[in-house]
């Protein structure tokens, strides 16, 4: 759209000022042409996604949707052990029982569909609950 249009360009325009204020004394047409070829990548990988989320967001909901409670629990249980693979020090935090363990991956899945119907608000979801984590004393790397 035309608006999508000028908010990518306002953004370039915006990130590069930012750039080459925050270095400048390192700042040159090297990096000026680097940093520009980077954003017309992503603006491209961006534009090349614009209407899309719907019909991810219905793809999505007819996958959730349409798990047996067999194929949740295999889902649940690859969640935690991607997860674990990840971040191996993140079973030290995870000591609930297996109906809490359950709701969590749950939510993680919830989360993901919510995603696409309320992004503002996931954002602000996520912000919170990531300062729950610090508040429990959760490393922020996890």
């Amino acid at each position: 759209s035309q608006q999508g249009d000028m908010e990518l360009q306002r953004f370039r325009a915006v990130m590069l000022a930012s750039l080459r204020s925050l270095l400048p004394q390192d700042w040159s047409s090297t990096h000026e042409t680097a940093w520009v070829w980077l954003w017309e990548s992503i603006e491209q990988r961006l534009r090349a996604e614009v209407g899309k989320p719907a019909s991810h967001e219905r793809a999505l909901e007819g996958f959730i949707v349409g798990l047996t409670e067999g194929e949740k629990g295999q889902l649940r249980q690859g969640l935690f052990q991607r997860f674990l693979a990840v971040a191996p020090q993140g079973q030290n935090f995870f000591k609930q029982s297996t109906t809490r363990l359950h709701f969590i991956a749950d939510r993680v899945v919830e989360m993901t569909l919510e995603m696409y119907r309320q992004p503002q608000k996931m954002v602000e979801d996520m912000s919170a609950l990531g300062l729950r984590h610090v508040a429990y004393g959760i490393p922020t790397d996890l």
